[in-house]
């Protein structure tokens, strides 16, 4: 196999792409050209094929063949990594292509582990009875900062590969980590989510003797960043890569506003049986929604859906909020179909304790308006280094 040429500029790709007319799939195509590595001219041809899980897997799965043939093992690794995805929690092929992709990943891009001063170090910190998967870059000349990275909900730890080479290229040491419920320490090594943050990064944290360092935490990361803050104050500064005050809030806010009040009433009432029922009604209608349910569950380790919406109220910020006393920096999007971004007016409301408070709303204008920035994820890097750099 032919290796990626790491002499070759990092570039970071950009645009945003009506592809599927399902919100969550035509993010997520968007999200496999611009961070996973695929590209467009093969995404277009087969969008419009998917409309549930079954279709994903194919679709994926076969560009990912046909690219391999043609040996072009970057875009077979977007696919494959991303086949995965969709596929449903006990389906065999699911960890068989992630393991295929990350396999295809460390090949492809060798030389920049390997080798006596490799650009990349890459090592494992203990945690409790798994390992943290951890990746490491130090910058040349004047280092401007340390930054502590991670991903969130649905994250993969080989996505950033190039936000990390890009950060380290404009003067920063980065450590970019794999917690509880991500890629394969959830996949591989059974370890599923945990809203108490602080402990897998304190665990980073004393491993690398870290001190005076910048947390961004990526989607779910917004909410999981900031509770790590509040129970460490080696971190200094605290980046909120999405809006996320509370995950109950962020799973209702696309409903109208009686359907929110009647959701927060029936869970209040602890109505388990006839919320499962109005959970089992909206998965019937939707391929998606069914997905979304039974991963969830998965991931959270809850037997229904009605302890999976439950489980959600615990990744809350508002009970550590006022122990938040860094400089805080918080990333929204105009049209982010997962997360209105209406909800920073309550997310405000809550840090009271702040050193200072930044918000900064992407828009369609800067086609950085999807959730997590996806159209432009360089506009995003720039806005949170350029940040730090202003609150040294």
């Amino acid at each position: 196999m032919k290796k990626y040429d790491i002499t070759k500029a990092v570039t970071l790709k950009k645009g945003v792409y009506k592809l599927n007319d399902e919100a969550n799939f035509n993010y997520q195509l968007n999200r496999v050209i611009n961070w996973d590595g695929g590209r467009l001219e093969d995404i277009e041809k087969v969008a419009g094929k998917i409309y549930n899980s079954a279709d994903w897997k194919r679709e994926l799965i076969a560009l990912g063949d046909q690219a391999m043939k043609e040996e072009r093992t970057d875009n077979a690794i977007a696919y494959y990594r991303m086949s995965e995805f969709f596929m449903y929690d006990g389906d065999p092929d699911k960890k068989l292509y992630y393991e295929k992709a990350t396999k295809l990943f460390y090949e492809y891009y060798a030389d920049f582990f390997e080798g006596e001063n490799p650009r990349i170090q890459k090592f494992d910190v203990p945690f409790e009875n798994v390992k943290l998967p951890v990746m490491h870059v130090v910058p040349e000349g004047k280092c401007k900062g340390t930054i502590l990275l991670h991903g969130g909900n649905d994250s993969y730890f080989e996505e950033f590969l190039f936000t990390v080479l890009y950060m380290q290229e404009q003067g920063f040491e980065v450590y970019m980590f794999e917690g509880p419920g991500q890629g394969g320490v959830m996949r591989l090594q059974g370890m599923h989510f945990t809203h108490e943050w602080e402990k897998p990064v304190k665990a980073i944290l004393d491993f690398c003797h870290l001190d005076d360092v910048t947390i961004v935490g990526i989607s779910l990361g917004g909410y999981l960043a900031p509770r790590a803050a509040a129970f460490d104050k080696r971190i200094t500064k605290v980046v909120a890569w999405s809006i996320f005050p509370c995950f109950q809030d962020v799973l209702v806010s696309g409903l109208s506003a009686s359907t929110q009040r009647a959701f927060h009433t029936l869970m209040k009432l602890h109505a388990r049986t006839l919320m499962n029922i109005v959970f089992k009604k909206k998965a019937k209608k939707s391929p998606i929604i069914d997905w979304g349910i039974k991963h969830g569950c998965y991931a959270y380790e809850a037997k229904d859906p009605y302890a999976y919406a439950k489980k959600l109220k615990l990744y809350d910020i508002e009970p550590v909020a006022d122990k938040i006393t860094q400089d805080m920096l918080i990333l929204g999007a105009t049209k982010d179909h997962f997360i209105d971004y209406h909800l920073i007016g309550k997310e405000i409301n809550m840090l009271k304790n702040v050193k200072s408070l930044t918000f900064r709303l992407f828009t369609e204008k800067e086609e950085a308006e999807n959730h997590c920035n996806v159209g432009n994820g360089k506009l995003a890097i720039d806005e949170i280094l350029s940040w730090i750099c202003r609150m040294n």
